[in-house]
């Protein structure tokens, strides 16, 4: 079965006002819960006290109750006497006595004020009096007025007083408030249940062994997981293959037995997305929208089935989780009871252009850091199939369907994921080393919120001079002086030495085309657009490909030097770090590409030397106290630290 196009594609807007009123999303009725289970439930109705908090008039301290006009006047030097009553008021005791003039009944910490009585003196402002008959007396040395001590009945909470009101989740603050008003039982909506499917033959559960052409299904435990944190009860009913008749019959039973329906892939144009097709024909009033004007999410598809609500989300983790949090998650806290929650923004500074596709509504994720001049938003550009991108990501910018780019320093606003920004302690920005890696993993074991952002050194040297972020790494060559990174300082900025590390093009053991060779040999190959290694085609027709790095990273500038303008195949397709660069090629992804030779051994790459570069850290002085700034200086000083780096084989 192909499917030839999307239905008819609107725009976001458009999509969330078709689904809503198709589905009238509202709670799905009222049922009571013992206390002990209703943590972060929601509650269905006001919950009125129907008893005083406290019950009684209770003594806050350990002492004697007492009339507090005969304490007037009492001071150090001056005591008054009082007589005993001789009834000491344990707590879950009814006094017996009544406290009249001049007299005084002894008391415990939550013990019951007897009558007659309107303040407590602490037993320390207090002695016996040593000529009371029986020692029956006491002598008081501090005045105290009317209510000292008391927690007079009702005063937390009075009975007939609205306490919580409905459409509240509730937490360990409220759950205490219900057991203090002795609620046994809670008045609560009742949860959604919501059916996850994963499909496609590519698709297999964590645990299973990797091969090339599968995928380890991640979208169902994100989106299994994004449903519980709104309330909900998620059932994963596990993956299914693109067969037509197994998915149907998975789609079947989950739309009679649940609230909601969500189905991962299979609502694109390919020929094996089958998820559209199957629920096309399910039943009115069927599929409301196929497809949005939206970057991620494009192939995003929603139903009704009868009563039952359902939705296909794309197949790329990112657009997954982008359009469930989009146009699911406020359905479906609508359903749990909840008010839609309004979305929180900041205003940020774009630091860099950034193009978008005409035609489309763009949802770009960013990293947030903040600097002199307020905060500065940071694209994260892996793409709608990255995992981790919407998981670091701090927020995102919408960019209207009619622009085709925003203008670097451009302001924007932010939607923050989740409701808080939770600032790091520490911000790096620039590039990527797997010995920084081990810097800030040590620092954030350690306790420190670590935020690291690679855009390469360049910009690692723009963002630290703006005062965007605490630390830059950096590994600049300046061709006129041959040193490295200081040439490119200001007086603002201050260089902090870190260690010397050995850049050189990696390639597969096994790849004779490499055999032998010295670099120079290698280079003149690369760079000869006829020769074997720079993409024409080897003797036994294997094409040779590169993997790049990103623009504007110090390995990136050395690789381009190297080439002198030369682009073999593979040159376009850029990797974010030496990890990457290393995994392309042994994976025979790619062929040869250039990293450092720690990267290489630990992946069992051949490695010929290109040159020794310094990787140091720049720090702009005005953040050169910052708590966290001398924590990593201090860490990178360390002996642990140093004889770590020494391990991985750098120069220190």
């Amino acid at each position: 079965m192909k499917q030839e196009q999307f239905l008819s594609v609107v725009t976001a807007e458009e999509a969330t006002r078709i689904f809503r009123e198709a589905i009238q999303p509202g709670p799905l009725g009222e049922e009571e819960v013992s206390l002990s289970d209703s943590l972060g439930r929601v509650l269905s109705r006001n919950i009125v006290s129907r008893v005083d908090v406290p019950f009684f008039d209770r003594s806050n301290v350990d002492g004697f109750a007492i009339r507090s006009q005969d304490s007037f006047g009492a001071d150090e030097t001056s005591g008054k006497s009082l007589q005993l009553t001789g009834e000491v008021i344990h707590t879950n005791v009814v006094p017996r006595s009544e406290i009249s003039p001049g007299k005084a009944s002894a008391i415990a910490t939550g013990g019951v004020i007897p009558r007659g009585a309107d303040a407590v003196i602490m037993v320390e402002d207090t002695k016996p009096d040593p000529d009371a008959p029986d020692g029956q007396g006491i002598i008081i040395y501090k005045g105290v007025v009317p209510g000292n001590a008391i927690s007079f009945a009702g005063t937390d909470i009075a009975s007939g007083e609205t306490v919580l009101h409905s459409r509240f989740r509730l937490t360990s603050r409220e759950t205490g408030v219900l057991a203090a008003i002795g609620y046994e039982n809670v008045p609560v909506f009742r949860r959604p249940r919501v059916a996850i499917i994963s499909t496609g033959d590519e698709i297999i559960p964590p645990g299973k062994e990797m091969h090339v052409g599968r995928i380890y299904d991640s979208n169902g435990t994100i989106i299994r997981d994004a449903v519980r944190e709104l309330g909900c009860e998620a059932d994963h009913l596990g993956i299914v293959p693109d067969h037509e008749p197994t998915i149907r019959k998975a789609v079947e039973k989950a739309v009679a037995e649940y609230d909601f329906v969500l189905l991962s892939g299979g609502t694109s144009k390919g020929e094996g997305d089958l998820n559209y097709a199957v629920v096309n024909t399910m039943g009115a009033p069927g599929i409301l929208v196929h497809g949005v004007a939206l970057k991620p999410g494009k192939p995003l598809c929603l139903a009704l089935i009868g009563k039952t609500p359902l939705a296909i989300l794309p197949g790329f983790p990112t657009s997954a989780v982008f359009t469930f949090h989009a146009f699911i998650a406020p359905v479906l806290r609508i359903m749990a009871g909840e008010k839609e929650e309004d979305p929180q923004e900041i205003s940020a500074r774009l630091p860099m252009r950034v193009n978008s596709a005409k035609g489309r509504t763009e949802f770009l994720l960013v990293n947030l850091v903040d600097g002199r001049d307020g905060y500065s938003a940071y694209p994260m550009g892996k793409g709608s199939g990255s995992v981790t991108t919407f998981s670091k990501a701090d927020g995102f910018i919408c960019i209207d369907r009619n622009a085709e780019y925003l203008e670097g320093n451009e302001q924007v606003n932010v939607t923050l994921i989740g409701q808080k920004l939770k600032p790091a302690d520490l911000v790096v920005i620039g590039s990527q080393c797997v010995g920084l890696d081990y810097i800030l993993a040590m620092m954030s074991r350690e306790g420190w919120r670590v935020k690291f952002i690679a855009v390469g050194s360049t910009g690692g040297l723009t963002a630290a001079a703006r005062g965007e972020c605490d630390i830059a790494g950096s590994h600049l060559l300046d061709e006129k002086t041959g040193i490295y990174n200081q040439p490119f300082l200001d007086d603002s900025l201050h260089l902090e030495k870190g260690y010397g590390r050995r850049q050189g093009l990696v390639f597969r053991k096994d790849d004779d085309r490499f055999g032998g060779l010295e670099l120079q040999e290698a280079l003149t190959l690369i760079k000869t657009p006829a020769a074997p290694l720079a993409g024409e085609g080897s003797p036994d027709g294997k094409t040779s490909l590169m993997i790049n790095r990103n623009r504007g990273s110090g390995t990136r500038i050395l690789i381009d030097k190297l080439l002198d303008g030369q682009k073999p195949q593979g040159y376009l397709v850029e990797a974010k770090s030496h990890n990457a660069v290393a995994a392309a090629v042994a994976q025979g992804r790619a062929d040869w590409g250039v990293a450092i030779n720690h990267v290489a051994e630990q992946l069992g790459l051949g490695f010929l030397f290109i040159v020794n570069e310094e990787y140091d850290f720049v720090i702009p002085r005005a953040r050169q106290d910052r708590p966290a700034v001398k924590a990593f200086l201090s860490m990178l000083h360390s002996q642990e630290t140093q004889k770590a780096l020494q391990d991985m084989g750098f120069a220190i």
